[in-house]
């Protein structure tokens, strides 16, 4: 099964780097349209940039990651006795190397795993996390994140972050100069035109919402998968079930990067009214699965 979960993760980076490639082209050619009259202009700019950002972000995912989320690195056990010593027991039980260890000065409990690979993974935990669980729990909530670095999950959501950040990056130098006007041609003065300035606007309006869910679908099975693994390297399974209970009901963090939301073990953003857009399952849902095993 592990073995599995690994090759099927490893399938679905190739597929997300696919979808988002496209979704990026699209962009560009939006981009392109409408301010330099060039749609083939524009995608080839759009990549080029795309590729040299994605590259930067993955070769330096946890540092970069972490800078994102104001994430500072403990070194020494002596700084969070506890918090390292619960990584380490659950780097060992999960046979995976002890990843780096930080810590984010937040009042809201959260933690995740980044990372290109097991060899260079990191957690991070706050210190709203730290507060209010005892080791039982923090042993489940490590567990689970150990689980995300064994099965490359932090490979497969480091490269859709790294990719809905260049989205993001490509509609904010679109929206920050719109004003300055697209380009002037003939065709804007025909029907094809105006619907074609009409798809491209729409296009850069949409394209985050659709690089949310590609990110929330998958985020969701993968917390799933993870919270069982806890329970598979804890062999505690009250443990889980009462750390996702300190959850329910936790405030927004207070800086964490929104495009970091799917690496959380919960939702940064804190309790919704709607969960469609969600990148987490329920976490009764979670709960409720934890209780069935």
């Amino acid at each position: 099964m592990l073995y599995q979960q690994i090759a099927m993760n490893k399938r679905r980076t190739i597929y997300v780097m696919a979808g988002f490639t496209f979704l990026v082209s699209l962009i560009g050619a939006a981009v392109g349209r409408l301010f330099a009259g060039s749609t083939v202009g524009g995608v080839i700019i759009a990549l080029i940039i795309t590729l040299i950002y994605v590259s930067v972000m993955v070769g330096q995912s946890t540092d970069v990651v972490m800078s994102m989320n104001n994430a500072h690195e403990i070194t020494d056990a002596n700084q969070y006795p506890e918090l390292w010593h619960v990584v380490e027991d659950m780097a060992m039980v999960a046979q995976v190397p002890m990843p780096r260890v930080f810590v984010i000065d937040d009042p809201s409990p959260n933690a995740f795993a980044t990372g290109n690979n097991p060899e260079h993974a990191a957690v991070a935990a706050t210190t709203g996390l730290l507060a209010i669980m005892d080791r039982e729990e923090l042993e489940g909530v490590m567990a689970h994140e150990m689980t995300h670095v064994r099965n490359y999950d932090i490979r497969l959501q480091t490269i859709a972050l790294a990719l809905a950040s260049a989205i993001s990056l490509l509609v904010n130098f679109a929206s920050n100069f719109w004003w300055f006007g697209g380009h002037r041609d003939d065709d804007r003065r025909d029907g094809g035109g105006i619907i074609a300035i009409f798809g491209s606007i729409l296009l850069i309006i949409l394209a985050p919402l659709a690089a949310t869910i590609a990110q929330m679908a998958l985020s969701r099975n993968r917390e799933y998968l993870a919270d069982a693994g806890a329970v598979e390297l804890t062999r505690n399974p009250q443990g889980m079930i009462r750390a996702l209970e300190a959850l329910k009901g936790a405030p927004a963090m207070q800086n964490a990067d929104p495009n970091s939301s799917a690496l959380y073990i919960n939702d940064p953003a804190g309790s919704k009214f709607s969960h469609l857009f969600d990148t987490h399952p329920p976490l009764d849902a979670r709960i409720e699965r934890l209780k069935q095993l």
